[in-house]
């Protein structure tokens, strides 16, 4: 990554957290200055400097910015420490509030279990697959199995839910795909069990072309989630995708579960 193009995802990382362009600008180049006046900071950011003044004014409200008044006025950004930990605080205190407002509103009721045993849902986009990932590991209650075919999927979040898991008495067991996978695992989850999966041909796809399965998780024996993607393509086009069920009597769930098992390890059937 270039100097330019990190600036660019710096601004817009920026603007992400709640900062508009030219505020976001305007901080940028005040970080890389000691001190600066507007017209330094103009020239840094390309923001006009009439909108720099705005844009350090809302800075400064936020607390991102100290003005020093004299003439011209000078501009500092507080450190990157203290800046981060404050955009912290701030984008916490958002989500808090949005959860509360979400929780606030009326909900219908759900629908009931057993009328749901053969409901099959999708997701896509590798945040949201991770993210119901790490939930459906935090809520187990007697088993974790999750098979890794990708190696990037061994995230430090990843190992913090099943260390948690480890701790409330989950039986974790774990399948790599790759002998690296199997060592990364070994070294970073000493007290789990883990195995080197015997499902390559459910796993791998049949030419370069095809769609592969990156992971699959079965939580507590009835719950599934299988994510996929296509291992040759462009970065901009490898979509991850889900598959997620749940349920003892779900179809999908009672075939991946009795595959798991017979690829894997022996395990027996849950008790139904």
């Amino acid at each position: 990554m270039t100097a330019e193009e990190r600036k660019v995802e710096t601004v817009s990382l920026l603007q992400d957290l709640g900062l508009k362009e030219y505020e976001a600008r305007s901080f940028l180049a005040l970080t890389q200055l000691s001190t600066g006046t507007a017209k330094e900071v103009s020239e840094i950011s390309e923001v006009p400097r009439t909108r720099v003044y705005d844009a350090v004014r809302v800075l400064e409200s936020k607390g991102l910015v100290e003005v020093q008044h004299t003439n011209p006025q000078q501009f500092r950004a507080v450190s990157i420490e203290e800046a981060t930990a404050i955009l912290r605080q701030q984008y916490d205190a958002r989500i808090d509030t949005l959860q509360s407002h979400l929780e606030a509103l009326d909900h219908q009721p759900e629908v009931d279990d057993s009328d749901r045993m053969q409901e099959v849902w999708t997701l896509s986009g590798h945040d949201g697959i991770e993210a119901r990932t790490h939930n459906l590991l935090a809520d187990a209650e007697s088993e974790i199995v999750l098979l890794v075919v990708e190696e990037e999927l061994l995230t430090e979040a990843l190992y913090e839910r099943l260390h948690d898991a480890v701790d409330r008495g989950v039986d974790v067991i774990i399948g790599g795909e790759t002998d690296a996978i199997i060592a990364k695992l070994d070294s970073e989850m000493p007290s789990v069990k883990v195995f080197e999966t015997e499902l390559d041909w459910l796993l791998g796809p049949a030419s370069d072309d095809e769609v592969a399965i990156s992971r699959l998780l079965l939580v507590d024996r009835t719950t599934l989630l299988v994510s996929s993607f296509y291992p040759d393509a462009d970065p901009d086009e490898s979509h991850e995708q889900a598959v997620f069920a749940d349920g003892l009597e779900n179809g999908i769930v009672i075939l991946l579960r009795r595959i798991i098992s017979s690829g894997l390890l022996p395990m027996a059937n849950p008790v139904r």
